[in-house]
């Protein structure tokens, strides 16, 4: 699981956003939103720095978070 700091992500529009972008590349991702934190948890396949690049990609750049 990753956990990202997404300070961009305030609503239902990012979360969806950033869903399609992770599914496109991983159909069996798990995301779990806390839009109030602004934060995203991710379970995937693919590593932190690819998921990096495709919530950047998206419009919606994020840290790691601890």
């Amino acid at each position: 699981m990753s956990k990202f700091n997404v300070p961009d992500m305030t609503c239902g529009h990012c979360r969806a956003s950033i869903e399609k972008a992770v599914g496109s590349e991983d159909g069996d991702a798990v995301l779990n939103f806390d839009l109030e934190g602004r934060t995203v948890e991710i379970t995937s396949r693919l590593s932190d720095d690819e998921l990096a690049r495709l919530l950047e990609k998206e419009g919606y750049p994020g840290t790691t978070a601890a």
